[in-house]
């Protein structure tokens, strides 16, 4: 749909062509940015709060887990420390309380 340009009181365009194809082509742009699927959801307030909760929820989720496997990964590499006097024996303690049925070693 072009653009046309408004005449002021003398008759002369108010618009060069050059500024009309312009404008044109920016319009088209924002009436496709506008259909984008982000835009969309952020015009409705309840899409957007599911959206952020869902995402919460996932960040909670991947945090807990990663960190639990990191956390363990740790405990188990430094219980292989007992050599260490005080360290090593309270690292054993706790490797015993992860994993009752370890061996002793």
């Amino acid at each position: 749909m072009p653009i046309k340009p408004k005449k002021n009181r003398q008759g002369s365009e108010l618009l060069t062509p050059e500024q009309v194809d312009t404008l044109t082509n920016l319009s088209e742009e924002l009436r496709r940015l506008n259909r984008h699927r982000f835009i969309r959801m952020h015009n409705s307030l309840w899409r957007l709060l599911t959206f952020n909760f869902m995402r919460g929820l996932a960040f909670g989720l991947g945090s807990v887990m990663g960190a639990t496997v990191l956390l363990s990964i740790v405990v188990y590499w430094l219980a292989q420390f007992e050599w260490v006097p005080l360290v090593g024996d309270w690292l054993g303690q706790l490797a015993d309380e992860i994993d009752p049925k370890r061996p002793d070693h």
